[in-house]
C-alpha cells in the first residue's frame, strides 16, 4: 500500500464490513463458516453447548483460510481477535510468521462480569430434594465444561503465533493473567484528520460513547448526572450496538433520576462528529476498560474527559492534561462534570491539551509505524526491536 506492503484479507462472511468494508480497501477472500446446528451463544457469558463443535467448526475455517494464505507466499499474517472465541486456530496451520493483536482475552471466563464464572454455588443455595436444583446443577456443569474447553483451546491457540501485541499496559498484564503468555504494547492511534474540533460554540449537555451494554457502566454515568444540580445537563449516549434489555434499564434509572437520557445507536461517523462537537464533556466509566478508544476520539474534537480511573483508562486519560480522572462513584464524577460545565475556560484548556495529545502521540501515522515495526521484525525473524517503544 502507501508504505510499499501488498496486503489481502481473509473473514469469515460473519465479519462486520458495514463498519469496515476491507473490500474497498483491499482484496478480501470471503471464507464460508459451517456452524453446528443447533448453535448459539448465551447472552455475554460464553457459548451455551456444543464449544467443541463450534471450535471444530472455526478451525475448519481456519485450517482452509491457512492453506490459501500458505499458498500465496506472504511474509506474515497479522490476524485480529474474533469476536467469538477472541483467539482462534489461524495460527496453528500456518507455515509463514504470525502476530496476533488480541484486544483482550475472553473476559467472561477470566472476569467477575457479574459473578466469576468459576466459582461453585453459595452454600445452601440448592436442595437436593427439589428438581429443579438437578436441572440447575447440570446445566451448571455443561455451562463450566464448555468454558474449560474454550479457555484450553484459547490458550493453545494463542501460543500458536509468534509474537501476540496488545492495545495496552493493562491488557498485556490481562493477557498475562489469563494465559500466563508475554505480549507487547502496539499502541492505537485515531484519524486526526477525520476527528477534528469544527470551532464552534459548544451546548450544554454531555456525551457516553460505547456498546449499550452492562460491562460500559452507563448507570453510573447516569447516576452522576442525577447528582448535578438543575437544570441538569442531558447525557446523550451514542453506541455502535445496544443489548435492548440493558437499554431499557437504562432509561427506567433515568427516568426515575430525573436524567434526560438520548440514546443513539448505530448512527453514521458524520452524526458522531457533530455530536462530539457540541458536546461540553465526555463521561467514561466503563468496568475494566482494555484500552480507552473513545476519549481520544473525543479529546481530537477538543472534548475533556471525565473517567474513571480504572484498566487501561489510565495510559489515554492524564488527569488535569486531557481529562480528570475520578473514583468510581457518582459523586466523584458529578463533581468532576461540574467543574467543566461551569467553567468553559477549563473544558476547552483541557480539550486542546487533549487535542494537542492526540495529535502527537496517538495519531495514525504513529500507530501504524508502530505496527509496521513489529510485523517487520516478525517477518525478518529478530526477536526485539532495537527500542521497542508502545
Amino acid at each position: 500500500m502507501a508504505r510499499g506492503h501488498h496486503v489481502e484479507a481473509w473473514s469469515p462472511p460473519t465479519a462486520d464490513d458495514t463498519y469496515l468494508p476491507l473490500s474497498d480497501l483491499i482484496d478480501e477472500h470471503v471464507v464460508e463458516i459451517e456452524w453446528p446446528a443447533p448453535y448459539r451463544r448465551k447472552g455475554q457469558a460464553g457459548v451455551s453447548f456444543g464449544v467443541e463443535r463450534s471450535l471444530g467448526a472455526m478451525n475448519d475455517h481456519c485450517r482452509r483460510c491457512a492453506a490459501e494464505i500458505d499458498a500465496r507466499g506472504f511474509d506474515i499474517l497479522f490476524a485480529n481477535a474474533c469476536m467469538f472465541f477472541r483467539a482462534t486456530q489461524i495460527g496453528r496451520h500456518l507455515r509463514l510468521p504470525s502476530v496476533l493483536y488480541l484486544q483482550e482475552p475472553y473476559r467472561w471466563l477470566y472476569e467477575a462480569l457479574p459473578r466469576l464464572k468459576w466459582l461453585a454455588p453459595p452454600v445452601g443455595a440448592y436442595s437436593i430434594t427439589r428438581p429443579s436444583t438437578w436441572r440447575t446443577a447440570y446445566s451448571e456443569w455443561r455451562d463450566i465444561g464448555n468454558a474449560r474447553i474454550q479457555a484450553r483451546e484459547e490458550l493453545a491457540n494463542a501460543q500458536a503465533f509468534d509474537r501476540i501485541l496488545v492495545n495496552s499496559y493493562f491488557s498485556r498484564e490481562s493477557v498475562l493473567r489469563a494465559y500466563g503468555l508475554d505480549s507487547h504494547v502496539c499502541y492505537l492511534g485515531v484519524d486526526t484528520e477525520r476527528f477534528v474540533p469544527f470551532g464552534k460554540e459548544r451546548e450544554r449537555f454531555l456525551i457516553g460513547l460505547g456498546s449499550i451494554t452492562p460491562e460500559k457502566n452507563i448507570g453510573l454515568c447516569i447516576e452522576a448526572v442525577s447528582c448535578l444540580s438543575p437544570p441538569r445537563p442531558a447525557l446523550v449516549w451514542v453506541g455502535n450496538v445496544g443489548n435492548p434489555k440493558y437499554l431499557a434499564q437504562m432509561q427506567s434509572l433515568a427516568h426515575q433520576r430525573g436524567v434526560v437520557f438520548d440514546p443513539r445507536i448505530s448512527i453514521s461517523e458524520n452524526e458522531l462528529l457533530s455530536i462530539l462537537n457540541k458536546a461540553t464533556a465526555m463521561l467514561y466509566a466503563p468496568r475494566l476498560e482494555p484500552f480507552g478508544y473513545a476519549p481520544l476520539e473525543a479529546n481530537a474534537c477538543g472534548v475533556p474527559v471525565v473517567a474513571v480511573a480504572e484498566g487501561g483508562v489510565r495510559e489515554t486519560v492524564i488527569h488535569e492534561a486531557n481529562g480528570l480522572l475520578v473514583n468510581h462513584d457518582a459523586r466523584s464524577m458529578a463533581e468532576a462534570a461540574s467543574r467543566l460545565m461551569n467553567d468553559p475556560s477549563l473544558a476547552r484548556s483541557l480539550g486542546d491539551a487533549g487535542r494537542a495529545m492526540v495529535k502527537r502521540l496517538w495519531n495514525v501515522d504513529a500507530a501504524v509505524g508502530r505496527l509496521e515495526a513489529q510485523l517487520t521484525m516478525v517477518a525478518t525473524g529478530r526477536t526485539s526491536l532495537a527500542t521497542e517503544v508502545a
